[in-house]
Parts: C-alpha cells; structure tokens; sequence
C-alpha cells in the first residue's frame, strides 16, 4: 500500500454511522478502561457526570475528561482500531496508572493517539511524526494533540552499515554519546524539536516510523536515541521503553543491541517493555557497549 492510500486509509474520525454492536462494546470497554484508570477516591466518571451541574469541576480536570470521554466516542464510533492489541497496550497502561501525570514521548501518530493522551492526564504527551500531511490532517480533527512533524535521515536498508558505525565512532559510544548536535553519530536524531531534547522523558513509546521497505526510516536511530536519552537520564527512577513490532529483525536487533535483554522487564505480543536505569545507577560500564 502507498503512503498515500495509507493516509487517506487511516482517518480518525468515521463520517455519520450507525452504532454496531462491536461499536457498543467498544465504548463499554473504553468506559471500563478510563474507569480503571482513576485513582481510588476519585469520583468515578460516571458519577462525576451526574454531578456536573451540582458541582463546581476545575478547569484542569473538566479538560482531562473531556479528552477521555473524547476518545471514548472516538473509539466507539470508529470501525479503525489501534494498531496494538489489547494486551501490548495493557503492557503501557499498566505504568501509566503508576507514573502518570508524567512525560510520554510517542514515536507516530496513529490510530492510538487520542487513546494515549487521554490516559496520561495532567502529563506531557508529545507524538513524533515523520509524514507532515498526516500531522496535518490529525490536527485538523484533533487539535489537542501535541504533534510535531520530523524528518529522518535513515533508511532501513542502512541497518546493518549503521551497526558497524557506531562501533567505530565514539561519538556513538555510550559513555559520550548525545543528540542534539550529534552529527558525527549517524543514529542520533538531530534537528528534532527543542522539546524533544530538553525534557526528560519518562516513558517512550517507539511504534514508528516506518519500517518495512528498503527506503523507510527504520526505527535504527529512534531506538538508539531512545536508549541515549535513557542512560542520560538526572531524575529518579528508570526511563520506560516499548518498543512494537520486536517480530521485525531490525527492531530486534537494535533492541538487543541497545535496549538490552537484561534490562527487558515484559512482552506480549509483538511488544517489547524496558526499564533503562541512568548511567550513574548502572552496576556495570562499558566503555563501547550499552549492555
């Protein structure tokens, strides 16, 4: 399928339809799922919703569920599913009711999104994305979203050469190894948005670009950079890294090769979760090597 087709295929909102059962159960299971996610305490959403009118809602938090209940339509209404299945996206969720509100770099904008910034409320979640178009038309219909269009400088048919760079170019090597700026390193991502280098992410969601052509990006660089910015990390507790399509031989190359399999905590599916720690938590160090 062209990038085009892939484009006009994936719109987020479906025009008028009908509600179908799997509709119906779609949003019974979206209710359950942002109920599940309110901390014990709370007002449940339900019945924060019978009270609107008896009680007054900040700003704040009248935002937040407008975003939920937001995706909640979204995904009832919608015959497009995200592209992860219900136990991948359990793997995230989980950590997000623990970190959450906290700051959520996604790598794509995709039939997910809404689902992502909705469970993050009061946090930071900021969508990489390598088709500018489609930036564009996501905005359009859901200006919320914190999106910014990238471009890459990599290609997967590359995969294997940008292994054998960065075993020789210190620049790469982890003791010394950062972005912004980094031309010398072929897999650091450079001119990327301030944002993406001055916050310290908490969670990183690595499910683009593209990766299954010669010509595509790859996720060589994404998966690299990711596992820089993890070691370089100054606040506490370990950087959350998942990492979708781990089936493709290049992901689970560069997983294993700069993610780690000791530091690999769960999977499902075709979803790999990491905790990184810092480099100055590490027990171990090598010079030339991340694991």
């Amino acid at each position: 399928m062209s990038r085009e087709d892939n484009v006009m295929n994936r719109h987020y909102f479906a025009d008028g339809r009908k509600l179908s059962l799997v509709a119906i159960a779609g949003l019974i299971a979206g209710v359950i799922l942002i109920l599940s996610f309110r901390k014990p305490g709370d007002y449940s959403l339900l019945c924060s919703l019978a009270k609107f009118r008896a009680q007054p809602i900040h700003e704040g938090e009248f935002s937040d569920m407008e975003t939920q209940l937001q995706a909640i339509v979204h995904y009832a209404t919608s015959k497009i599913v995200p592209q992860q299945n219900y136990g991948e996206i359990s793997i995230t969720f989980d950590v997000l009711k623990k970190r959450a509100p906290c700051n959520f770099l996604v790598f794509g904008l995709g039939y997910d999104s809404l689902m992502w910034n909705s469970l993050n409320p009061h946090g930071k979640t900021t969508f990489i994305e390598e088709d500018p178009k489609w930036v564009e038309i996501v905005l359009k219909t859901a200006p919320d979203l914190h999106a910014y269009p990238v471009k890459y400088s990599t290609e997967l048919k590359e995969a294997d050469d940008l292994l054998s760079h960065y075993r020789s170019e210190p620049s790469c090597f982890p003791s010394k190894a950062y972005l912004r700026g980094n031309d010398q390193c072929r897999l650091a991502l450079t001119g990327f948005p301030d944002e993406f280098y001055d916050t310290e992410w908490d969670l990183i969601m690595i499910d683009a670009p593209r990766g299954y052509f010669p010509e595509a990006p790859g996720r060589m660089a994404a998966i690299f950079s990711a596992a820089v910015m993890a070691r370089n990390r100054k606040g506490s507790g370990v950087t959350h890294v998942f990492l979708h399509d781990i089936d493709r031989r290049v992901e689970k190359l560069f997983a294993n090769e700069f993610l780690c399999k000791k530091y690999l905590v769960k999977g499902f599916g075709r979803l790999w979760h990491f905790e990184i720690p810092s480099a100055v938590n590490m027990t171990t160090h090598d010079g030339s090597g991340y694991c």
